[in-house]
């Protein structure tokens, strides 16, 4: 009786990983596919982008006051020292890393976008390593040389090549290197209480917002305005069918920052790494068929040998967590570079110990 208990049990948590596995993975592939199809009809990302984190910052305040309601605790909220000295570095990498991955999709297609943007474990190793929160191993170095080397071969002779769109999916993989270490920094001044992912979520937005403004004012300010799809329109239902669409992106985004934490908080961080790796090769293979992706047999060897590398750096960090008992955060910053929101978490895993997590996020 006790052994059928254990199997039962063992099938129903392997069920529930999976099915927050697929929840995950049902918002990030299509958050990446979504502005993807947004952007052939709608040329402006940067107010994409904008209305997505205002959407974002309207659920997590409603969230917020739910969680309120429900506890009778008040939530955290910094006082103006601490927002502006603290978050707003992050805010301000986050926000540029988010607009330039949304912008690159007006000129790269969804295979190229997917494997650039696996090139930011690539630049969070490295600024890990500046800001000391690791210690430089010849395994470190090794992954390093594996995802450079495979979004070289990804990127060599590819026919679907665009110089801008790389450059900037390239750039924002390189400021999210930044951005991550920099929430990392944030999330572990327990101080300021921002453990929770609704919090960090919703003092983060606002800034976000304001930082992303001026790049918006400048490349798409006078086009929007001019534009019959919102400033200058004549058809209101058009009007409508455009900002439902912008909605339903912000949507997205938000419901991959919840999945996310829900994968994170009943699993481990480790779990969610792993379905990242499986998540980029799902994602490949959707843009090879429904939208015509061509990628050659050198992009595919590039693409593997970037997977090996990501591979072993969830490997080593299996690893490290396994050697360190005790509440210890993990210094890795995770394996899947296009996660919206850096996780912690203190829930403990049935044969886990506590730990905190932080996990990369966002994709867009």
């Amino acid at each position: 009786m006790g052994r059928w208990v254990l199997d039962l049990a063992f099938v129903w948590k392997a069920v529930f990983t999976l099915g927050l596995v697929l929840l995950y993975y049902c918002f990030s592939i299509g958050i990446t596919f979504y502005n993807k199809w947004l952007t052939k009809s709608f040329h402006f990302p940067l107010f994409m982008t904008m209305l997505h984190l205002a959407v974002i910052f309207l659920f997590s305040a409603l969230s917020r006051a739910l969680v309120q309601c429900s506890s009778h605790r008040a939530r955290v909220v910094l006082s103006w020292t601490d927002y502006l000295k603290r978050v707003a570095p992050t805010a301000l990498a986050t926000a540029l890393d988010v607009g330039l991955s949304n912008w690159s999709f007006l000129y790269i297609t969804v295979s190229l976008y997917t494997m650039t943007k696996s090139s930011a474990v690539l630049f969070i190793l490295i600024f890990s390593l500046i800001f000391k929160l690791e210690e430089l191993r010849a395994a470190l170095v090794l992954v390093v040389l594996l995802i450079a080397g495979g979004l070289f071969m990804f990127t060599y002779k590819s026919t679907q090549f665009n110089v801008e769109g790389f450059a900037l999916v390239l750039g924002a993989s390189f400021i999210g290197g930044i951005r991550w270490t920099l929430t990392q920094i944030l999330l572990q001044k327990a101080e300021l209480g921002l453990q929770n992912p609704i919090d960090t979520m919703f003092h983060l937005q606002p800034l976000m917002f304001l930082g992303l403004f001026p790049l918006f004012a400048v490349f798409e300010g006078l086009h929007l305005s001019t534009s019959e799809k919102i400033f200058r329109f004549q058809d209101t239902g058009l009007l409508l069918r455009v900002l439902g669409s912008l909605f339903l992106g912000g949507i997205l985004a938000f419901g991959l920052g919840f999945s996310e934490f829900l994968l994170v908080s009943r699993t481990s961080s480790l779990t969610l790494s792993i379905a990242g790796i499986f998540k980029e090769v799902c994602t490949l293979l959707l843009a090879a068929h429904l939208l015509g992706d061509q990628i050659s047999l050198v992009n595919w060897l590039g693409f593997a040998l970037c997977l090996s590398g990501i591979s072993l750096h969830v490997a080593l960090k299996a690893l490290h967590s396994r050697g360190n008992s005790g509440p210890k955060p993990l210094k890795s910053l995770g394996s899947s570079p296009d996660l919206e929101l850096l996780l912690q978490t203190s829930e403990q895993d049935d044969e886990d110990n506590e730990e905190q997590y932080f996990v990369t996020q966002g994709q867009q």
